[in-house]
C-alpha cells in the first residue's frame, strides 16, 4: 500500500479502515517472517507499514468518537 494522505483515509468507512488495518498487520507479519528466515527484505518497509497502521488506528478512534 502506498503512503496515503489522512484526507484520503478519512473518506473510508469503518469497515474499510478495519480491513486495511488487518491487511497491513498481515503484511508486517510476513515481512518479519521473511527477515527471520533471512530472505531479502527492504528495511524501511517495516517502519512504513507500522506508520500506516498507526494512522489508520488513529482514524478508527476518531470515527468511534
Amino acid at each position: 500500500m502506498a503512503s496515503s494522505k489522512m484526507s484520503d483515509l478519512r473518506k473510508l468507512s469503518e469497515a474499510e479502515v478495519e480491513t486495511k488495518i488487518q491487511d497491513l498487520k498481515r503484511e508486517l507479519f510476513d515481512l518479519r517472517f521473511q527477515k527471520a528466515t533471512r530472505q531479502t527484505v527492504q528495511p524501511h518497509q517495516a517502519g512504513q507499514i507500522r506508520h500506516q497502521i498507526a494512522q489508520l488506528m488513529t482514524l478508527q478512534r476518531e470515527q468511534q468518537a
